[in-house]
């Protein structure tokens, strides 16, 4: 089960079922990488089939190619992290596996390269093979289980000290459980906020603890926490660093991002009217 769109959408073998509504009428993103203008359920069903055909998404033949970029990604900014030492690995979730501790920056964007916001998972035998090969661990291969609090344990139980862990909008109160066992464990927590098209205002108060918030196609994420960041980057689909740590690890992205960039002083979020996601009303 995934949510594609702001629609939940399950996948059962070759077979993919529409089970809501998305809440997206259209995303600028989501045209560039699939061309579709209009979102509905059909173009919900289009895309994750094909990621499944183009990439094996949810099957045992799954493609991890790194050099599918996202500018701003949660997956392309701790895949630089990693390469830099500015983080030591990564907790993410991945379907067919569950949640994944992993220090190969190359694994880290090669899961993240197509993926939206995983609800529950199976064993897919092929990707956990692949993962276990690639300097991966998977949290429990037998139930596939999605769990980033346990996997952020794990990680500092195998002795990393600077973990960036992504945490998907409808699991929020992890964001709190991981800032809790930060001080525990005495070891530090980067927090990435995803996936937050369906977030909700009790999710906002979880998702203010987080070092990098993906505004996805949500508006509470921008009226909420988008004043409270000291950095955004990004216009259509804007990315929040809402702490210092955030804004350091953004800034270590952008000192090897491949493009050309803007930087002025302004008050935040920067909106620009017409450039983002277009909600169903």
């Amino acid at each position: 089960m995934i949510q594609c769109c702001g629609a939940r959408v399950r996948i059962c073998g070759e077979r993919v079922e529409v089970v809501s509504e998305p809440r997206i009428q259209h995303c600028p993103l989501h045209e560039s990488l699939y061309g579709l203008k209009v979102i509905d359920r059909e173009a919900v069903k289009k895309t994750v089939e094909t990621k499944m055909q183009t990439y094996g998404f949810c099957c045992q033949h799954r493609t991890f190619n790194d050099s599918t970029v996202v500018p701003y990604g949660a997956s392309e900014v701790i895949k630089t992290c990693i390469e830099t030492k500015l983080l030591d690995c990564a907790v993410v979730a991945c379907e067919g596996a569950g949640t994944v501790i992993t220090s190969s920056p190359s694994l880290v964007q090669g899961i993240g390269a197509h993926l939206t916001g995983i609800i529950k998972t199976s064993p897919i035998k092929g990707i956990i093979q692949h993962i276990k090969k690639n300097n991966g661990s998977v949290l429990d291969s037998t139930t596939a289980k999605i769990d980033q609090v346990e996997g952020f344990k794990k990680a500092a139980e195998m002795g990393f000290k600077r973990i960036a862990v992504t945490v998907a909008g409808f699991q929020a109160p992890r964001i709190t459980k991981v800032r809790m066992l930060e001080k525990k464990l005495g070891v530090e927590a980067t927090i990435f906020s995803v996936c937050n098209t369906c977030t909700t205002e009790k999710d906002v108060q979880h998702i203010a603890k987080a070092d990098v918030v993906t505004a996805s196609a949500s508006k509470i994420i921008r009226e909420q926490i988008g004043p409270k960041a000291l950095m955004q980057v990004g216009v259509t689909i804007p990315v929040f660093a809402i702490t210092e740590r955030g804004k350091k690890t953004m800034l270590n992205y952008l000192s090897r991002f491949n493009d050309k960039i803007v930087t002025f002083r302004t008050n935040l979020p920067y909106i620009v009217e017409n450039r983002g996601p277009t909600l169903k009303r």
